[in-house]
């Protein structure tokens, strides 16, 4: 016996007959299903989903989850998409408003959250004794090579791998017990007794020589010795802008275009550039703006 077929009559040979009315019941049939899906009504797209985590003050972050590659706007500016994985990161700059809004759009609609943003407390750091051309330099040569420098590490800072890294947060950039923090983020410098812009990064005192950590995983976006206020410099990009910045180092054991690994040695505390003694800073930056490192330590995004 041959199997019936949904939607046909199955062919029995009893004639014409038979086949002719089995040849206009299945032009009705396919007629009524064209007529049904003509009047169908179109099914509603669902915005994309949102989660977020974080810590929502001046110089802190969020991460988030969403569709996969979502277009992200932080207050209508356009900050890139959510990676492969539907993750993506924001960082609120040290001097941010008290409110700003992340919008995201996927192919079904977009939707918005605000964040409160609490207010940073921020130290007032004085430091003396400072050569006076590590504090306003004015030399012509000195200026020139400045200026080399600056484009050097902005092109760094625009590095924007497309990966995840960040999503399992951060660990300490030197071994536990080898440190001990002398300057917290954003404080307001005043250097040889002039009054300069804030200090972006965390100081950790350390002995010359320890060696120094990538908190997380990431491709190194620049390395370089003898940078005139930084010394001994490496940046890592963690994904789509999340860059850690390490200054001061005696010596660096890692390459601009190098895969990192959280835990791997890049380099080793010193006291180059402008320093007063032997000690890490540590600075983290999102798309130009400047965040509190020691905020991500231990931080995850949302699952």
């Amino acid at each position: 016996m041959e199997p019936r077929t949904s939607g046909s009559l199955r062919r029995t040979g009893r004639g014409p007959g038979a086949l002719e009315s089995a040849a206009i019941l299945n032009r009705r049939a396919a007629l009524l299903g064209l007529t049904s899906a003509a009047f169908a009504a179109p099914a509603l797209a669902a915005p994309p989903p949102l989660r977020l985590s974080g810590v929502y003050r001046q110089g802190g972050f969020a991460f988030g989850r969403t569709t996969p590659r979502a277009d992200l706007w932080l207050d209508d500016e356009a900050v890139g998409r959510a990676g492969p994985g539907g993750l993506f990161v924001l960082g609120f700059d040290r001097d941010a408003a008290a409110t700003s809004t992340l919008r995201v759009s996927g192919a079904g609609g977009s939707v918005s959250h605000v964040f409160d943003l609490a207010p940073g407390d921020f130290d007032i750091q004085r430091i003396s004794g400072l050569p006076q051309d590590q504090v306003s330099p004015s030399d012509p040569a000195l200026l020139a090579r400045l200026k080399q420098q600056n484009a050097l590490k902005q092109a760094a800072l625009a590095s924007r791998i497309d990966t995840e890294d960040f999503r399992t947060g951060f660990v300490m950039p030197l071994p536990a017990k080898s440190w001990r923090r002398t300057g917290r983020f954003g404080g307001q410098r005043v250097l040889n007794g002039e009054a300069k812009r804030p200090h972006y990064g965390t100081d950790l005192a350390a002995p010359k020589g320890t060696s120094i950590l990538s908190p997380a995983g990431g491709v190194v976006s620049m390395a370089a010795s003898g940078m005139h206020f930084e010394g001994g410099l490496v940046m890592i990009d963690h994904g789509q802008g999340l860059v850690s910045i390490y200054l001061h180092q005696s010596k660096i054991v890692c390459q601009a275009g190098q895969r990192v690994e959280r835990g791997q040695k890049i380099g080793e505390v010193g006291a180059t550039g402008r320093a007063t003694g032997p000690h890490l800073c540590w600075r983290m930056t999102w798309r130009g703006r400047h965040m509190d490192p020691m905020l991500l330590v231990g931080q995850t995004a949302p699952a």
